[in-house]
Protein backbone atom coordinates (compact mmCIF):
# COMPACT_ATOMS: atom_id res chain seq x y z
CA UNK A 1 0.00 0.00 0.00
CA UNK A 2 1.28 3.39 -0.70
CA UNK A 3 0.79 6.46 1.77
CA UNK A 4 -2.38 7.56 0.26
CA UNK A 5 -4.02 4.38 0.65
CA UNK A 6 -3.84 3.10 -3.45
CA UNK A 7 -2.06 -0.14 -4.07
CA UNK A 8 1.18 -0.54 -5.62
CA UNK A 9 2.28 -2.79 -8.66
CA UNK A 10 4.14 -5.29 -7.06
CA UNK A 11 7.66 -5.66 -7.56
CA UNK A 12 7.93 -1.72 -8.74
CA UNK A 13 10.31 -1.07 -5.52
CA UNK A 14 12.53 -3.95 -6.82
CA UNK A 15 13.08 -2.43 -10.00
CA UNK A 16 13.61 0.64 -8.70
CA UNK A 17 16.24 -0.75 -6.88
CA UNK A 18 18.12 -2.67 -9.56
CA UNK A 19 17.58 0.44 -11.69
CA UNK A 20 20.20 2.68 -9.46
CA UNK A 21 22.46 -0.64 -9.11
CA UNK A 22 22.65 -1.00 -13.35
CA UNK A 23 23.22 3.33 -13.46
CA UNK A 24 25.99 3.21 -10.89
CA UNK A 25 27.50 -0.37 -12.22
CA UNK A 26 27.90 1.80 -15.45
CA UNK A 27 30.16 4.36 -14.05
CA UNK A 28 33.67 4.64 -13.66
CA UNK A 29 35.29 4.25 -10.32
CA UNK A 30 36.73 6.30 -8.28
CA UNK A 31 38.05 4.83 -5.00
CA UNK A 32 41.89 5.38 -4.27
CA UNK A 33 43.99 2.39 -4.05
CA UNK A 34 45.29 3.54 -0.35
CA UNK A 35 47.88 2.80 0.59
CA UNK A 36 49.38 1.86 -2.80
CA UNK A 37 48.21 5.64 -3.95
CA UNK A 38 48.65 8.30 -1.08
CA UNK A 39 45.84 10.69 -1.03
CA UNK A 40 46.26 14.03 -1.99
CA UNK A 41 45.38 16.15 0.60
CA UNK A 42 44.62 19.44 1.19
CA UNK A 43 47.38 22.16 2.22
CA UNK A 44 45.72 22.92 5.22
CA UNK A 45 44.66 19.22 6.69
CA UNK A 46 45.00 18.75 10.29
CA UNK A 47 46.68 15.43 10.73
CA UNK A 48 49.00 15.88 13.46
CA UNK A 49 50.51 18.53 15.89
CA UNK A 50 54.16 18.99 15.64
CA UNK A 51 56.31 21.04 18.40
CA UNK A 52 59.08 23.18 17.37
CA UNK A 53 60.85 23.32 20.91
CA UNK A 54 62.93 26.05 20.07
CA UNK A 55 60.07 28.17 20.24
CA UNK A 56 58.25 27.23 23.17
CA UNK A 57 58.74 29.27 26.42
CA UNK A 58 56.63 27.24 28.00
CA UNK A 59 53.79 29.72 28.52
CA UNK A 60 51.22 27.79 29.25
CA UNK A 61 48.42 29.09 27.07
CA UNK A 62 48.39 26.12 25.51
CA UNK A 63 47.00 23.90 28.43
CA UNK A 64 44.94 26.36 29.43
CA UNK A 65 42.85 26.79 26.50
CA UNK A 66 42.42 23.25 25.14
CA UNK A 67 39.32 22.37 25.83
CA UNK A 68 39.70 18.20 26.20
CA UNK A 69 43.15 19.01 28.83
CA UNK A 70 45.30 16.19 26.79
CA UNK A 71 48.30 18.94 26.68
CA UNK A 72 50.99 18.13 29.78
CA UNK A 73 53.79 20.15 30.26
CA UNK A 74 56.68 20.01 32.79
CA UNK A 75 59.45 22.15 33.35
CA UNK A 76 62.40 23.82 35.56
CA UNK A 77 63.77 27.32 36.00
CA UNK A 78 67.20 27.74 35.35
CA UNK A 79 69.55 31.23 36.31
CA UNK A 80 71.05 32.70 33.60
CA UNK A 81 74.51 35.01 34.30
CA UNK A 82 74.42 38.39 32.01
CA UNK A 83 77.46 39.81 31.70
CA UNK A 84 76.58 43.44 33.23
CA UNK A 85 73.93 42.74 35.07
CA UNK A 86 73.27 43.61 38.54
CA UNK A 87 71.89 39.71 39.11
CA UNK A 88 71.25 36.87 37.12
CA UNK A 89 67.82 36.44 35.28
CA UNK A 90 65.76 33.35 35.06
CA UNK A 91 64.48 31.22 32.36
CA UNK A 92 62.01 28.04 32.18
CA UNK A 93 62.92 25.27 30.28
CA UNK A 94 61.32 22.75 29.10
CA UNK A 95 60.94 19.39 30.62
CA UNK A 96 57.81 17.81 29.24
CA UNK A 97 55.23 18.56 26.51
CA UNK A 98 53.18 15.46 25.86
CA UNK A 99 49.72 15.32 23.44
CA UNK A 100 47.31 12.79 24.30
CA UNK A 101 45.88 12.31 20.74
CA UNK A 102 43.18 9.77 21.83
CA UNK A 103 41.42 12.78 23.75
CA UNK A 104 42.47 15.42 20.65
CA UNK A 105 39.52 17.11 18.92
CA UNK A 106 41.69 18.53 16.61
CA UNK A 107 40.00 21.97 16.74
CA UNK A 108 43.34 23.92 16.45
CA UNK A 109 42.92 26.16 19.17
CA UNK A 110 46.24 24.89 20.88
CA UNK A 111 48.20 26.57 17.30
CA UNK A 112 46.23 29.51 17.72
CA UNK A 113 46.80 30.55 20.88
CA UNK A 114 50.63 29.84 20.88
CA UNK A 115 52.34 33.48 20.72
CA UNK A 116 55.76 31.67 19.37
CA UNK A 117 54.59 29.69 16.79
CA UNK A 118 55.72 26.25 18.31
CA UNK A 119 52.67 24.46 17.05
CA UNK A 120 52.37 23.43 13.70
CA UNK A 121 50.05 21.05 11.67
CA UNK A 122 51.06 18.93 9.59
CA UNK A 123 48.96 16.75 7.03
CA UNK A 124 50.66 13.54 8.27
CA UNK A 125 47.71 11.24 9.56
CA UNK A 126 49.16 7.68 9.29
CA UNK A 127 50.31 7.28 13.20
CA UNK A 128 47.42 4.77 14.21
CA UNK A 129 48.54 2.69 16.64
CA UNK A 130 47.48 -1.02 18.33
CA UNK A 131 47.42 0.24 22.12
CA UNK A 132 45.58 3.49 22.38
CA UNK A 133 48.35 4.15 25.46
CA UNK A 134 50.96 4.79 22.29
CA UNK A 135 49.12 7.75 21.01
CA UNK A 136 50.42 9.97 23.95
CA UNK A 137 53.44 11.06 21.88
CA UNK A 138 55.97 13.12 23.90
CA UNK A 139 58.38 16.01 22.63
CA UNK A 140 60.61 14.45 20.75
CA UNK A 141 57.71 12.53 19.16
CA UNK A 142 55.93 15.92 18.34
CA UNK A 143 59.47 17.43 17.13
CA UNK A 144 59.75 14.54 14.32
CA UNK A 145 56.95 15.76 12.92
CA UNK A 146 58.39 19.34 12.02
CA UNK A 147 59.58 18.51 8.09
CA UNK A 148 56.51 17.30 7.23
CA UNK A 149 54.84 20.66 8.13
CA UNK A 150 54.11 22.18 5.10
CA UNK A 151 55.44 26.29 4.28
CA UNK A 152 52.58 29.18 4.71
CA UNK A 153 51.37 30.29 1.34
CA UNK A 154 52.47 33.32 -0.33
CA UNK A 155 51.20 36.08 1.43
CA UNK A 156 48.72 38.55 -0.88
CA UNK A 157 50.27 41.08 -3.26
CA UNK A 158 47.11 43.44 -2.97
CA UNK A 159 46.89 42.42 0.52
CA UNK A 160 47.86 44.75 3.32
CA UNK A 161 51.68 44.00 4.85
CA UNK A 162 51.60 41.99 7.77
CA UNK A 163 52.79 43.55 11.09
CA UNK A 164 56.44 41.78 10.99
CA UNK A 165 56.97 43.02 7.78
CA UNK A 166 55.32 46.35 8.23
CA UNK A 167 57.68 46.42 11.90
CA UNK A 168 61.00 44.91 9.13
CA UNK A 169 60.66 47.76 6.93
CA UNK A 170 60.39 50.62 8.81
CA UNK A 171 63.34 50.05 10.49
CA UNK A 172 65.29 49.30 7.20
CA UNK A 173 64.24 52.63 5.94
CA UNK A 174 65.34 54.38 8.94
CA UNK A 175 62.93 57.50 10.76
CA UNK A 176 60.87 59.48 9.15
CA UNK A 177 60.95 57.87 5.60
CA UNK A 178 57.58 56.60 3.86
CA UNK A 179 56.58 53.32 4.49
CA UNK A 180 54.05 51.42 2.86
CA UNK A 181 51.48 51.70 5.78
CA UNK A 182 52.50 55.51 6.23
CA UNK A 183 52.40 56.80 2.29
CA UNK A 184 53.55 60.85 1.86
CA UNK A 185 51.51 63.35 0.50
CA UNK A 186 52.57 64.72 -2.63
CA UNK A 187 54.15 68.29 -2.63
CA UNK A 188 51.86 71.14 -4.04
CA UNK A 189 52.87 72.70 -6.71
CA UNK A 190 53.74 76.38 -7.12
CA UNK A 191 51.02 78.84 -8.81
CA UNK A 192 52.34 79.72 -11.91
CA UNK A 193 53.38 83.52 -12.67
CA UNK A 194 51.00 85.14 -15.08
CA UNK A 195 52.96 86.25 -18.30
CA UNK A 196 52.91 90.33 -19.15
CA UNK A 197 50.33 91.47 -21.72
CA UNK A 198 51.90 94.10 -22.95
CA UNK A 199 54.01 93.69 -25.61
CA UNK A 200 58.38 93.37 -24.51
CA UNK A 201 60.24 96.52 -25.43
CA UNK A 202 63.40 95.86 -27.64
CA UNK A 203 66.64 96.81 -26.04
CA UNK A 204 68.60 97.20 -28.80
CA UNK A 205 66.09 99.70 -30.54
CA UNK A 206 64.95 101.70 -27.16
CA UNK A 207 68.00 102.61 -25.51
CA UNK A 208 68.36 103.03 -22.22
CA UNK A 209 64.74 103.19 -21.28
CA UNK A 210 63.64 100.10 -23.23
CA UNK A 211 66.63 98.64 -21.38
CA UNK A 212 65.14 99.50 -17.87
CA UNK A 213 61.41 98.43 -18.91
CA UNK A 214 62.72 95.12 -19.90
CA UNK A 215 64.62 94.55 -17.07
CA UNK A 216 61.50 95.21 -15.15
CA UNK A 217 59.54 92.94 -17.22
CA UNK A 218 61.68 90.13 -16.27
CA UNK A 219 62.18 90.98 -12.50
CA UNK A 220 58.35 90.54 -12.96
CA UNK A 221 56.62 93.63 -12.78
CA UNK A 222 55.64 96.43 -14.57
CA UNK A 223 58.09 99.33 -16.10
CA UNK A 224 57.02 102.82 -14.33
CA UNK A 225 58.23 106.19 -15.79
CA UNK A 226 60.27 106.93 -12.89
CA UNK A 227 61.97 103.63 -13.41
CA UNK A 228 63.00 104.60 -16.61
CA UNK A 229 63.90 107.70 -16.17
CA UNK A 230 61.19 110.32 -17.48
CA UNK A 231 59.04 111.65 -15.63
CA UNK A 232 55.33 109.70 -14.19
CA UNK A 233 52.73 111.81 -16.33
CA UNK A 234 49.85 114.02 -13.79
CA UNK A 235 46.28 111.95 -13.94
CA UNK A 236 44.27 114.97 -14.64
CA UNK A 237 41.47 115.35 -11.69
CA UNK A 238 38.18 114.98 -12.34
CA UNK A 239 36.11 118.26 -13.39
CA UNK A 240 33.48 118.72 -10.69
CA UNK A 241 29.93 120.70 -11.38
CA UNK A 242 30.38 124.33 -9.82
CA UNK A 243 28.08 125.17 -7.79
CA UNK A 244 25.00 128.24 -8.74
CA UNK A 245 26.46 131.69 -8.99
CA UNK A 246 30.31 130.46 -9.52
CA UNK A 247 31.97 130.07 -12.14
CA UNK A 248 33.53 127.36 -13.47
CA UNK A 249 37.16 126.81 -11.96
CA UNK A 250 36.54 128.21 -9.10
CA UNK A 251 36.69 131.65 -9.61
CA UNK A 252 33.93 134.37 -7.78
CA UNK A 253 32.08 136.35 -10.39
CA UNK A 254 31.79 140.04 -10.39
CA UNK A 255 29.63 141.45 -7.71
CA UNK A 256 30.84 140.22 -5.05
CA UNK A 257 29.97 136.85 -3.00
CA UNK A 258 27.39 135.06 -3.97
CA UNK A 259 24.28 135.12 -2.00
CA UNK A 260 23.18 133.17 0.39
CA UNK A 261 20.48 130.69 -0.38
CA UNK A 262 17.18 131.81 1.58
CA UNK A 263 15.64 129.41 4.31
CA UNK A 264 12.11 128.67 5.04
CA UNK A 265 10.89 130.41 8.24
Amino acid sequence: MSEHGERSTPGKGLVNGLAVTLKTMTRRSTTQQYPDVEPDLPPRSRGVIALLEENCTVCMLCARECPDWCIYIDSHKEEVVVPGAARPRQRNVLDRFDIDFSLCMYCGICIEVCPFDALYWSPEFEYSELDVLDLLHDKSRLGDWMPTVPPPPAHDVLGEPSKEEATAARKAAGPGAATPARTARPAARPAARPAPTGPTPDPAAGGPAASAAASETAAGGPATGSAAGNPAPETAAPETAAPEGRAPGGSVPEGGAPEAPETGK
